[in-house]
């Protein structure tokens, strides 16, 4: 058992770049994972699962091919599976991402910001 609180602050402090999410938690088969985010994602839907976004700082926007919806600081969405969607933030977000473990930050789709999986 780990007796240490994680406080995102420090983790998010040791993100050097933005876009690859990293690993800073797990509870059953889920992942908690922190991102900078900054500028445009890649279109890309998870087939099996939905994916929850948390703003810790900052603001985005998530484009639906059919809407969006802005996210500011403390706000939480959920974007059901099989849902095609793609982030953005105009400048640096911090973002924590909920979903379960082995799942691609691009989905099904293969990009340059396709990162390692489970870092």
């Amino acid at each position: 058992m780990n007796d240490r609180a994680t406080n995102l602050n420090e983790k998010f402090s040791l993100l050097h770049e933005q876009w690859p999410p990293r690993v800073i938690g797990e509870m059953n088969d889920y992942q908690f994972k922190i991102v900078k985010i900054e500028g445009h994602f890649v279109w890309h839907v998870h087939q099996d699962t939905d994916e929850a976004f948390i703003v810790i700082q900052g603001e985005m926007v998530i484009d639906f091919r059919d809407g969006q919806v802005k996210l500011a600081q403390g706000d939480l969405f959920v974007v059901p599976k099989g849902v095609e969607h793609k982030p953005f933030a105009e400048r640096e977000c911090q973002v924590m991402l909920v979903e379960p473990r082995g799942v691609l930050n691009t989905g099904d789709t293969e990009s340059e910001r396709t990162a390692a999986n489970d870092v």
